[in-house]
């Protein structure tokens, strides 16, 4: 979702705006645009419908000078996308220029006022009434900007993250943040904005997450910025320092992001595992359960909301909470939950799962939860980012940033904490015998490695993906433990080859999907090693003789699957209740693969966005 970079400084900004823009085309978007002040103090703005290389290109014979400003990639909201539409939005005046991510949900309203007091308005958004609202605050109250944008932020309603400069003021941005990321780098008499951190990375490690309703004054020449509510309390915080470095956000050699993040799976799921399963395989410590025990043994009910690929996360973490803890288990989509009246207890542990920690619906959701008195738990990836600062406790993934937008190692890491979280729960509670779970704790240890023999047949599923990319439709199928996994590698799919794809449960083939397997529908099978085999023996059986084509994902040795299927995929045996992690690899690169072959945008694809920060 949108992205923002500012800078104010000593060094010329343009070059780090633009470079930071490039650090955020992660996060999807359809234009660009920049603001700058000179040396003469003028505010000059140029944007542009496409890429961060077409606002390259359109500023190329531009005033470019200047050591402060700000920069936005935009995905459409509010108004189609257009020149007009991008950011950043001048004022009436053309005194003020703004960036904005989020909603401004009352805005027609504010609209109609400022076009009754004689403002017109250039474009359809939303973000272009919240400038011209500071700028009629800031002439009839004859007050400064800061001000003026305290007061603005007072009337909406909705969120933001913003930026504002102002026409012969070099010294100063002013920014604020409601239900929307912001983070500002501190550097040697230099200050750096983001909505994330990679754009600041490169040249600090030092930064502050500003919280909701909160306005930072970011002025030349201090040492921190003043940090201010909207109703004016002033507030602290401590400066953090980043765990992100640079090469992480390289790709390494590898031709897109997203390749590369799913050879990293190995890497990061041993760094998921560093600290808390220790190499003895005897004990799994997860603090964040174990600081809090009394809360999760008394609980009757667990919620887990999530959205994507992190809802089909929850599901795997269901079927694992379920079976080891035997505590009931509910999943649920973060915008179906968070709008509807739902039941939640005091006794309820709620478990909220994003990899950004900024996404809109779970935010809500999570709110939601704790208004309820339900003991609220995050498994998120990003350090500091508003899930794990907005509840209870919780467990971080510690995969590394993720910049594809379809997620890969970020959806392993999130099984992996999952997994963790019902051994340790279920080992407190009793619910397991020690064999047991000292078993999978000793097999746990060796998923990396099996994932590294995963990962080693790569040239294989790309001839095998080159087969398929005629295909309009697939359809996925899994039984227990294979079903989220079936979802999952329908979504990646569809996310980056727009190939039509469903996951189904394979016993409910029969009640409606049977009707669509003719020669030319591709069917995935997601068959390894599980209490129910012979029952997805007996679907494919069913398949086959309706001509249907299978590609089956198989645990090694599995000879009988192996007759029947048209193509195979061995992966290492495991433990049923670990499957998910070596059987959706496979699916991973089969889904890229296609996608390449196809000639998509692997690492951006349509419409998508990384983090959903608006609803």
């Amino acid at each position: 979702m949108c992205g923002i970079v500012g800078y104010i400084g000593n060094r010329d900004a343009y070059p780090i705006l633009i470079k930071g823009l490039h650090r955020l085309e992660y996060r999807g978007y359809d234009s660009a645009g920049i603001a700058l002040i000179n040396k003469e103090n003028e505010l000059s703005v140029y944007k542009t419908k496409g890429r961060v290389q077409d606002l390259e290109e359109f500023s190329k014979s531009k005033d470019i000078t200047g050591n402060i400003g700000i920069a936005h990639t935009r995905w459409a909201t509010h108004g189609e996308p257009n020149n007009v539409n991008a950011h950043p939005h001048y004022s009436q005046s053309e005194s003020l220029a703004l960036i904005h991510n989020g909603i401004i949900e009352n805005y027609a309203v504010i609209k109609k006022e400022l076009l009754q007091k004689g403002y017109t308005f250039q474009s359809s958004t939303d973000t272009e009434v919240l400038v011209q609202l500071i700028e009629y605050i800031k002439s009839t109250n004859q007050c400064d900007l800061f001000t003026a944008v305290q007061l603005a932020l007072n009337q909406v309603v909705g969120a933001y993250a913003i930026a504002v400069l102002e026409r012969g003021n070099p010294n100063c941005i002013i920014a604020a943040r409601k239900s929307s990321p912001l983070v500002i780098g501190i550097g040697d008499d230099e200050f750096f904005l983001g909505s994330d951190a990679s754009p600041i990375v490169e040249y600090t490690n030092k930064v502050i997450y500003l919280d909701d309703e909160e306005i930072a004054i970011i002025e030349r020449g201090k040492t921190e910025p003043k940090i201010v509510t909207i109703s004016n309390v002033q507030k602290t915080h401590k400066i953090k320092e980043l765990e992100m470095n640079l090469s992480q956000l390289e790709k390494g050699g590898f031709s897109h992001f997203m390749l590369k993040e799913i050879f990293e799976q190995p890497e990061t799921l041993k760094n998921c595992m560093s600290g808390r399963v220790n190499q003895e395989a005897t004990n799994v410590i997860l603090s964040g359960i174990i600081d809090h025990k009394e809360k999760f043994l008394e609980a009757k009910r667990i919620l887990i909301i999530a959205c994507g690929t992190s809802w089909h996360a929850g599901l795997i973490g269901e079927y694992l909470i379920e079976e080891f803890c035997r505590i009931p288990v509910e999943v649920e989509y973060s915008s179906e939950f968070r709008y509807r009246n739902p039941v939640i207890n005091s006794t309820d542990i709620v478990i909220a799962i994003s990899q950004s920690g900024e996404t809109a619906d779970t935010l809500a959701a999570v709110e939601l939860a704790r208004k309820a008195g339900a003991f609220v738990y995050g498994v998120c990836n990003v350090v500091g980012s508003s899930i794990p600062r907005n509840t209870d406790s919780g467990s971080y993934t510690h995969c590394g940033p993720e910049i594809g937008v379809a997620s890969t190692k970020a959806f392993t890491a999130q099984v992996m904490v999952l997994t963790m979280i019902a051994l340790t729960l279920a080992n407190q509670k009793g619910t397991i015998k020690q064999e047991e779970y000292e078993g999978i704790l000793k097999e746990l240890l060796l998923i990396p490695n099996k994932i590294e023999k995963i990962l080693a047949l790569n040239e294989q599923i790309k001839q095998l993906a080159s087969i398929f990319t005629y295909a309009h439709n697939f359809i996925y199928l899994g039984r227990g433990f294979s079903y989220p996994v079936a979802l999952e590698g329908a979504l990646k799919l569809k996310e980056i080859s727009y190939i039509h794809a469903e996951g189904y449960p394979a016993a409910e083939m029969k009640h409606g999907p049977i009707a669509l397997i003719d020669n030319e529908m591709p069917i995935v099978a997601i068959a390894s090693d599980n209490a129910i085999h012979e029952k997805i023996v007996s679907n494919i059986q069913e398949i086959k003789a309706r001509k249907g084509r299978v590609i089956a994902i198989i645990s090694e040795g599995d000879t009988e699957i192996k007759s029947m299927a048209d193509h195979c995929i061995e992966i290492p045996k495991t433990k049923e209740c670990l499957s998910p992690l070596l059987s959706c690899i496979p699916l991973q690169l089969l889904a890229y693969h296609i996608a390449v072959t196809k000639n998509r945008d692997v690492d951006m694809p349509r419409n998508l966005a990384k983090s959903v920060t608006v609803e």
